[in-house]
């Protein structure tokens, strides 16, 4: 062993500048959808999820063992429900999310309301923002989540396989003619999404084209006159209503309806087609 006294005095510089190469290298920086910078000393390790879709992207990206808290109907995948809850879209629980000392908070920009934005940027707990608008922005989501969570691995892996399956799917719809598409997600009252909702983005890819696109706000209510009106020729109901409600067959007396008349009433999974998680790419083959 060479004696300490005998080091050469350059040796303490060059420890110092490999730390500082370390550390450089343990600090992660993405761009969230909001524009915004969002940078890490190292990659997280206590995550608070802020919606059900965070959550589930969160776990696709390989980091379901460090989300330690979510918001209500986190309920995919399967351990998603056993984590405990820091509150709903009504209100958040402070203190229940700020046990787990989290590192990292994924919040959505649009689902979360202005007041908890407010709650929770004010905590100093960094923030990504997450609202994917198109299909390829889940797997970019899915990127991004990873490079944060110090995943990319299984975040790379799961983004390149939804783009395949979203590839083949566009491959096989892509020499048929459209199909006009009233997309349904609750009946009492009677509700859509509009063309800016990623649902409009997925259902292209089936050839579809979703009626009331153009309205707004992104979840417009419509009567039923207005969709007789349009005379869709496939309505796609979300299996998300009561069960005494009629959903989807509320539509089965209109005989004059041509989505009647061609047996085109479907029922889908509502939160694996407009949650932006991979999901949608099954959803999509079964509507």
């Amino acid at each position: 062993m060479i004696p300490v006294h005998r080091l050469p005095m350059r040796a303490p510089l060059l420890f110092l500048l490999l730390l500082a190469a370390a550390g450089a290298r343990a600090a992660v920086s993405v761009r969230d959808d909001a524009g915004n910078y969002v940078t890490l000393a190292r990659p997280a390790r206590r995550v608070v999820s802020m919606s059900p879709h965070a959550t589930e992207l969160l776990f696709a990206a390989g980091g379901g063992a460090q989300v330690l808290g979510a918001m209500n109907f986190s309920d995919y995948p399967e351990a998603a429900k056993r984590l405990p809850l820091i509150g709903s879209d009504q209100q958040i629980d402070i203190e229940r999310l700020l046990a787990p000392r989290p590192d990292l908070q994924v919040v959505w920009q649009s689902g979360n309301t202005a007041r908890q934005l407010e709650q929770l940027h004010g905590l100093g707990i960094p923030m990504f923002y997450s609202e994917p608008r198109r299909l390829d922005d889940v797997a970019d989501s899915l990127m991004r989540l990873g490079r944060l969570l110090g995943s990319e691995a299984v975040a790379g892996a799961a983004a390149a396989d939804f783009r395949r399956k979203i590839a083949a799917l566009t491959a096989t719809y892509a020499a048929r003619a459209p199909v006009r598409v009233f997309y349904q997600v609750w009946d009492k009252p009677l509700y859509t999404l509009n063309g800016r909702h990623i649902v409009s983005d997925a259902l292209r890819v089936c050839g579809a084209r979703k009626v009331f696109a153009a309205l707004e706000p992104t979840a417009p209510s419509v009567g039923v006159e207005a969709v007789l009106r349009e005379n869709p020729e496939m309505i796609l109901g979300g299996d998300c209503h009561a069960a005494a409600d009629a959903g989807i067959n509320l539509w089965r007396p209109y005989k004059s309806l041509l989505a009647v008349q061609r047996g085109n009433l479907a029922e889908v999974d509502g939160d694996a087609l407009s949650r932006p998680t991979p999901r949608m790419a099954a959803a999509l083959r079964i509507a």
